[in-house]
């Protein structure tokens, strides 16, 4: 029933877009609920779904709890809250994401591309959090210091570099295979075409494949540093991003 319902996530050319009028399109046999287009950036890539309203023409609201996708990246559901009562098919709405969440999560998704910038090491794993978010590295040993990366993270944030998205097809992936860091997810191949994002002029710091919503400069992050630094493993080290100064 869902296969056909095409949703416009809006999200992916303008990761700042709070709100938007939708119609309702669909409805799940979970109670998810399908829109022609969508602000709601649905789990993936380790950046958790959003949340927020769906807003009806009365002025009642519906509590999205969070969105995710159907059978493919290509299906955007939006979950309500529990008890919430559902839409019609057909009824007009204006979607609108907790802004202030998200924007924390754009700003972690951001800090996990300069970690990797950092430490530039194949990526085994990585979760992107509001409060503490983390990216585990294929790393013998811990030979970069909880205070040096804080050190380089923070000029790179203080570089106020851009942070921009390009489409590049799947054979410009398959040509550059070197652009993908993680050691052990590649990014889905088939739609035709995959999200670059780029930073620096020309990608001259990172350019790595990734659906994920980001500040569209590294100084928006603000101040962060890495908490914890944990073995995970024989070869595996994770490094964990928090807001704020490093604890004296």
């Amino acid at each position: 029933m869902t296969q056909s319902l095409v949703t416009n996530p809006l999200f992916r050319d303008n990761a700042y877009l709070k709100t938007t009028p939708a119609k309702v399109i669909g409805l799940t046999e979970d109670g998810g609920i399908i829109l022609d287009q969508t602000v709601f950036y649905a789990t993936s890539g380790g950046q958790p779904g959003d949340n927020g309203v769906l807003r009806r023409a009365d002025g009642s609201e519906i509590k999205i709890a969070v969105a995710v996708n159907g059978a493919t990246k290509s299906d955007f559901i939006h979950m309500p809250a529990e008890g919430e009562t559902l839409p019609q098919i057909g009824d007009e709405v204006t979607a609108e994401i907790d802004w202030e969440r998200r924007f924390k999560l754009m700003q972690m998704h951001t800090a996990c591309h300069l970690l990797s910038v950092v430490c530039p090491f194949p990526i085994t794993g990585a979760a992107v959090n509001v409060d503490d978010s983390r990216v585990d590295f294929d790393l013998p040993d811990a030979e970069f210091s909880k205070e040096t990366v804080t050190e380089k993270l923070m000029e790179l944030v203080n570089a106020a570099l851009p942070v921009t998205a390009q489409w590049i097809s799947d054979e410009e992936l398959a040509a550059n295979p070197d652009i993908v860091k993680s050691k052990n997810v590649r990014p889905p191949v088939g739609q035709g075409r995959i999200c670059l994002v780029v930073i620096g002029e020309n990608g001259s710091v990172d350019s790595q494949p990734c659906g994920g919503t980001h500040v569209a400069n590294t100084s928006e992050i603000g101040e962060i540093h890495i908490g914890k630094i944990e073995k995970k493993g024989k070869e595996n080290r994770r490094y964990r991003i928090r807001f704020g100064k490093a604890p004296a």
